[in-house]
């Protein structure tokens, strides 16, 4: 016995959206949800970006003068492959 659905229509009417008023709910989410975020104070700001400039400028010097040796020990290999002329 199959029992049929009273206002079948009516639900996938109510399912179905407005799409603005679906971007609209996100948007005042999203708003919420960062208000609920903790922010860092100007100062804190300021040492965080300090700490990654200095971590970057390191870590470049490192890949630098790692290439710079690579590139020197295989010239330095091809050099004795080729009979060190």
């Amino acid at each position: 016995m199959s029992k049929k659905t009273v206002g079948g229509d009516e639900c996938r009417k109510n399912t179905m959206t407005n799409p603005f008023r679906k971007v609209r709910e996100f948007y005042h989410e999203t708003m919420v949800e960062l208000k609920k975020a903790s922010w860092p104070t100007r100062q804190e700001l300021r040492s965080y970006t300090l700490v990654v400039f200095v971590a970057i400028t390191l870590l470049g010097i490192y890949v630098s003068l790692a290439d710079f040796a690579i590139y020197n020990v295989v010239d330095l290999l091809t050099w004795l492959v080729k009979g060190g002329k």
